[in-house]
């Protein structure tokens, strides 16, 4: 099938679904909509499911995808707030507080973004560098820090394809794409910062979006919403705002990742207003 911005559109929506145990047509809904999550082998292969409760917004309204037990709170945050404003603070705060009890918080919260045919195009290299099309066996040597956004050292299997900016026989910019379902890949980028600021990365990434879209999968691209550099550089490159997620963890999968413990009290939200001054 040939690919245009509204097919792009629906191949992700379809498979949010999957990864939500819903429907497409949920995410078109003008009301909120709360489903069961379960496992799905079709899903995004990083996802770690069921989820405790992750809540998705294609821009109509929100889905939320829970555990049986979460649900009717769930279902009444999202009646109480609106659309928008459920995925910010002070609202989280509610939220919190109605998972601490269980030792869980909120997490992740991220925008995703698709490309838009209209804006796609190879992005220019400067003057004296040049761009390789890299495979698996040309990540080898690769799994190190400075290119842990590109590829990644505990999916290895995932990464599938990736374009590399050289100077002259120096690697210094990387776009790598992992196969993280069968229609869609997903694009990480590192330069190492000595070469920052040049149009590096929306070259490889302009130029590794076509790969991906000439062998008739999706490319997406995923970033923190605090990362204004990595949101400009999806934009330069011919992307735009397609979803954003919010995912619950557990206070011990988010203690790891601070590198310490977590309790009810640090927890922001958690706790009463005269005990305000103790949020972190």
């Amino acid at each position: 099938m040939i690919m245009t911005n509204q097919r792009i559109l629906d191949i992700a929506m379809e498979q949010s679904a999957v990864d939500l145990n819903c429907r497409k047509e949920d995410f078109l809904k003008s009301e909120p909509v709360v489903a069961l999550s379960a496992a799905s082998a079709s899903a995004r292969r990083y996802l770690k499911l069921p989820f405790d409760c992750n809540l998705v917004t294609y821009g109509n309204n929100i889905v939320a995808s829970v555990l049986p037990q979460y649900r009717s709170f769930v279902e009444e945050y999202l009646k109480r707030t609106d659309k928008i404003h459920c995925f910010e603070t002070p609202n989280l705060y509610e939220l919190n507080r109605a998972f601490a009890p269980y030792h869980l918080a909120v997490c992740f919260m991220a925008e995703y973004f698709l490309p838009d045919l209209n804006h796609l195009k190879q992005q220019e290299l400067p003057d004296g560098y040049e761009l390789r099309l890299l495979f698996p066996e040309d990540f080898t040597e690769l799994y190190t820090k400075e290119w842990g956004n590109a590829l990644c050292s505990d999916r290895k299997e995932l990464d599938v394809l990736g374009v590399g900016a050289y100077d002259h026989s120096r690697l210094v910019g990387l776009a790598g794409c992992s196969a993280d379902c069968d229609s869609m890949w997903q694009i990480g980028v590192d330069v190492l910062p000595g070469y920052r600021r040049r149009g590096i990365a929306s070259a490889v990434t302009s130029a590794l979006a076509l790969e991906i879209l000439a062998r008739d999968k999706v490319p997406f691209y995923c970033c923190a919403w605090c990362n204004i550099a990595s949101a400009r550089n999806a934009a330069k490159s011919g992307f735009r705002p397609a979803w954003a997620e919010m995912t619950v963890k557990s206070m011990d999968f988010i203690g790891q990742m601070l590198g310490r413990e977590l309790t009810e009290s640090t927890i922001p939200g958690t706790i009463l207003p005269e005990r305000a001054d103790s949020i972190l």
